[in-house]
């Protein structure tokens, strides 16, 4: 299959992804609706969940559906929990962009725990993808936790990665600790990598291909570049970004960006970037079995920047 075709197939399962969801809403207001009681309550939840879960890139949700391979037998439970994952990136967005003051937004996290007894309670799986799920919860907002005392942000390494692969496992009754630490070996070295990448386009990417306009030198965050920056700085190239960093004017903006310019950064992560996709391959070689190598390959895309 050629790129052309890979992306055509992405879109129609994006498109079938997002149609979906219609039938989700459909499942967790229509019977509360009515209710004199509740309606309004339930209105407002219809409202949120159709503001914050759709519009982004779904890569969570595809995520459950690119290892369908795994359950075949299983499909439709494959296709139904798409959307439990999307759903707790929705909740995390919002509150991270709560957090944050953010101007921008891209919902309810008790939906997803509703969606999962209704779909899931009678399956052998059900108590794993309780726990997995809570667990992905605490791993986030102790990482929302750190990022907001400025610590290093690699808040989304366990949701956006070996969440939905988890996710899968469980349900393919792939349920050994062996099994589940090789996968996380592999997909937690995958979201470090895919921080520090969000690190880097925050300041260097194109914004109408990342579908942000980052804030990480205004609002202090000790992302990638900077500690890159401070690791190679000079004297006076450090005393350049205390005067700088931290500060909302444009200008003092970019005279960061310069100053990471001088120090060669853009190239820096490029060799961190092939770097990082050489370890990758040695980690899926040597831990993926039992599972398929090609499921973790699939992942190689994200190894590539988003200019």
């Amino acid at each position: 299959m050629n790129g052309d075709q890979k992306s055509d197939v992405y879109a129609q399962e994006k498109q079938d992804f997002v149609q979906h969801f219609s039938q989700i809403i459909r499942v967790l207001t229509e019977d509360e609706m009515g209710h004199p009681e509740t309606g309004d309550g339930i209105a407002w939840l219809k409202e949120i969940l159709e503001h914050n879960a759709i519009g982004g890139k779904c890569h969570r949700g595809l995520t459950v559906l690119a290892f369908r391979e795994l359950v075949e037998s299983r499909k439709q439970d494959t296709e139904r929990l798409q959307w439990h994952v999307e759903l707790l990136q929705a909740f995390f967005l919002v509150a991270d962009d709560i957090m944050d003051s953010s101007l921008t937004l891209q919902g309810q996290i008790s939906c997803i725990y509703h969606l999962l007894k209704l779909y899931c309670r009678e399956q052998p799986y059900y108590l794993n993808l309780i726990e997995l799920f809570l667990q992905s919860s605490y791993q986030t907002e102790i990482g929302q936790t750190l990022d907001l005392i400025t610590a290093p942000q690699y808040k989304i390494t366990f949701y956006s990665f070996y969440l939905p692969v988890a996710t899968v496992m469980y349900m393919a009754r792939t349920d050994g600790e062996k099994e589940h630490a090789n996968a996380k070996k592999i997909l937690l070295e995958m979201g470090e990598f895919f921080q520090i990448q969000d690190d880097y386009l925050d300041l260097f990417g194109d914004p109408s291909a990342t579908r942000k306009f980052g804030t990480d030198i205004q609002d202090n965050k000790s992302c990638w570049l900077v500690v890159q920056c401070l690791q190679w700085a000079t004297p006076e190239q450090y005393e350049i970004l205390k005067e700088n960093y931290r500060q909302k004017e444009a200008k003092k903006v970019a005279r960061v960006k310069a100053l990471y310019e001088e120090l060669d950064l853009p190239a820096v992560f490029l060799q961190y970037e092939e770097d990082s996709h050489s370890h990758f391959m040695g980690l899926t070689e040597r831990y993926a079995v039992p599972l398929p190598a090609a499921i973790f390959l699939g992942f190689s895309c994200i190894f590539k920047s988003k200019k």
